[in-house]
């Protein structure tokens, strides 16, 4: 069933059996350090690259939720997954040591919303009894894949945003747990013109605030009917902006907002505007928000992971920033 053109309705209620977080040294160091599942001394993982260090955080994001759901990988039906690296290696490589169906996802550092969103669409029309929802990356791959060599140095701009190490994993099943995928908005692609590399916040907020507005249209629903409404990693100039576009629509959410990039590192850090990449909102979602709402603390929360939609190669042919933001609405039923 579905809600206005862009929204999906899930009339099953897949359900969230459980969610895994792993993360480097820098993110626990963090505020949100008491929340995370495992945490990493050193952010080689004992690797010989930071590529294979990364293949085993996404790897051990995917069995840590499945342990903890006291599963086996023989009772997941399909792993969905996605990753920043060129032909997403991470998600590719982890998966083919684990005999489980595979999906393969790209949309940047919203990729997690899109792996949700797949997996809870299979559940609910009952062609499959679980999945896995899965997004790492690392710090170290993502600045010398999209940005400069490690060993320059180089340092980051005023507007630039700091790529977390980590990896998260939601299992989703048919029943079982009392937190379900409620509905989806599907994103569009959204360009304002930023062609700035280091000013990714920006070049998300406007796909962010147009998928946000369209949720809100196609259930008619005001922001009030959530407990938060968080952006994946828009950081916290790019969570101004988004705010700003939504009030310009008459929608004033502040009171509701939340953003993981902007919530998973301190001042202390160092971080100009907090974190980014594919790993933040999955890691965020699956240790803080998931927490809370077990416990009751967060009953009806809309995550909206958000990406943007450059290569290194695009930037340097001089390319705008393509933004893109799909949301997925977390409801917890009572016990």
């Amino acid at each position: 069933m579905n809600f206005g053109t862009q929204t999906i309705r899930f009339n099953n209620k897949p359900r969230v059996l459980s969610g895994y977080s792993i993360v480097g040294p820098k993110e626990s160091m963090g505020p949100l350090d008491p929340y995370f599942h495992k945490r990493l001394r050193k952010d080689d993982f004992g690797q010989r690259s930071y590529e294979k260090a990364e293949c085993k955080l996404h790897m051990s994001a995917i069995s840590g939720a499945i342990i903890a759901a006291g599963m086996t990988p023989q009772d997941i039906d399909v792993n969905i997954g996605g990753d920043l690296l060129n032909q997403i290696i991470t998600s590719s490589f982890s998966a083919r040591e684990l005999d489980i169906s595979f999906i393969g996802m790209y949309s940047a550092c919203s990729t997690f919303g899109q792996a949700l969103i797949v997996g809870a669409a299979l559940i609910d029309g009952g062609y499959i009894r679980t999945a896995t929802a899965s997004t790492s990356s690392h710090f170290s791959t993502a600045e010398r894949q999209y940005r400069y060599p490690l060993e320059l140095g180089t340092q980051m701009t005023p507007t630039a945003q700091w790529t977390v190490t980590g990896a998260g994993c939601s299992l989703l099943g048919k029943e079982g747990s009392n937190i379900f995928v409620e509905s989806a908005t599907i994103g569009k692609v959204v360009d304002f013109g930023i062609s700035d590399a280091n000013n990714m916040g920006a070049a998300m907020a406007p796909a962010a605030a147009k998928t946000v507005l369209k949720h809100l249209q196609d259930t008619s629903r005001s922001v009030d009917y959530y407990d938060h409404i968080v952006t994946g990693d828009l950081g916290i100039y790019g969570s101004r902006l988004f705010l700003k576009l939504l009030e310009s629509e008459g929608i004033k959410a502040g009171a509701v907002h939340l953003d993981c990039g902007a919530m998973i590192y301190d001042k202390k850090q160092r971080c100009p505007q907090g974190g980014s990449g594919a790993g933040c909102s999955s890691v965020v979602f699956n240790s803080y928000f998931l927490h809370h709402m077990r416990a009751g603390a967060i009953k009806r929360l809309l995550l909206v992971p958000t990406g943007a939609l450059l290569s290194k190669l695009s930037s340097l042919q001089g390319e705008t920033i393509p933004g893109i933001a799909n949301a997925v609405a977390f409801e917890r039923e009572d016990d």
